[in-house]
């Protein structure tokens, strides 16, 4: 079942369930959800492996940064794929996870967002794959939103995240096990 956000604005007084909101999301939410905000931008270089026991991802170069003290943008290119974190921290009780969608002015845009789940049990901050499959330059400032995140029981509980990914970290220094 998902949460509406009268409860979610209770979760996040009472459990910290999200860090670091916009005053619009906690004074007037939209819809089912919250709005999360674009905190960085990475270009991923080098290679990757994805193995049975062992994983690599590349390595990343930080593109832009949210900076609240100024207005700062980025422009994702046509065809150009990066990765991007939200300036937004999730602390998920084992009784929640989140999905997240993006915005309709994203792919109104040309930006596909790639999302998955945080499992319950995840703290850290978001990080997304987004590619601009639109043939114009777009344009967004650092702190606008940019996904909607959808949080949701999860019925007789869930099992802790223990994933390495925990924290909110972007990419591997090197080949690990994975757990």
């Amino acid at each position: 079942m998902i949460i509406g956000p009268k409860k979610l604005l209770q979760l996040v007084k009472k459990i910290n369930l999200v860090e670091n909101l916009d005053q619009r999301e906690l004074k007037n939410p939209e819809g089912a959800g919250f709005d999360l905000r674009l905190g960085e931008v990475y270009q991923i270089e080098g290679k990757a492996f994805l193995g049975k026991v062992e994983r690599q991802t590349p390595s990343i170069k930080l593109l832009a940064q949210y900076d609240p003290q100024k207005i700062n943008s980025f422009i994702f290119k046509p065809d150009s794929f990066y990765l991007v974190t939200t300036i937004e921290k999730v602390n998920l009780p084992l009784n929640i996870a989140a999905t997240f969608i993006p915005r309709t002015t994203t792919f109104r845009s040309g930006l596909f967002l790639r999302t998955g789940i945080a499992q319950p049990g995840y703290c850290g901050k978001l990080t997304f794959g987004i590619k601009n499959e639109g043939p114009v330059e777009v344009e967004i400032e650092l702190g606008a939103r940019f996904v909607f995140a959808v949080f949701s029981w999860v019925d007789g509980g869930g099992e802790k995240y223990r994933g390495q990914w925990q924290g909110g970290r972007i990419t591997t220094k090197k080949k690990e096990v994975q757990v």
